[in-house]
């Protein structure tokens, strides 16, 4: 069951430098809509697209069923595959032979956290395809990052 839903994006002018997310969350049963967004002076685009999740997620004040509208491929296969091997892997991942850290270790396991008291389905969208929301959500992302600049 969906309470709610989450739009999310991030941006970064260069990568690394200045980003920012932003999410639209919206309440269907009653119309109410939570914006936000934030941005940081020296980030990566990967990390900016984890704030936007984990800033919406972190805003609810109970569990809720969350269906998260993203056009992240990252975000969303390691929400609903990638991090079960990794956290099985103690946090690591194979690169060729070797293992190494997950990248963004610390936003990965804020919404590891976060996933254990929501219930979240998945939705990829295409980016800059005129979806509403989630061009919002760009605008947003963008518009933090430039405060930077």
């Amino acid at each position: 069951m969906t309470d709610v839903i989450l739009y999310t994006d991030g941006a970064c002018s260069g990568n690394p430098g200045p980003g920012g997310w932003g999410f639209i969350m919206v309440h269907p049963a009653s119309g109410k809509q939570l914006v936000q967004s934030g941005g940081e002076a020296q980030t990566t685009n990967n990390r900016m697209e984890l704030m936007a999740v984990i800033e919406g997620l972190s805003a609810l004040k109970h569990p809720c069923g969350v269906e998260i509208v993203s056009d992240s491929t990252y975000v969303l296969n390691g929400l609903s595959s990638w991090m079960a091997s990794w956290k099985k892997n103690g946090w690591r991942r194979r690169e060729g032979k070797a293992w190494k850290e997950v990248k963004n270790l610390d936003l990965w396991q804020r919404l590891d956290e976060l996933k254990q008291i929501h219930s979240l389905k998945f939705t990829k969208i295409k980016g800059h395809a005129g979806h509403p929301q989630n061009e919002e959500c760009d605008r947003m992302a963008v518009e933090e990052s430039r405060k930077f600049l």
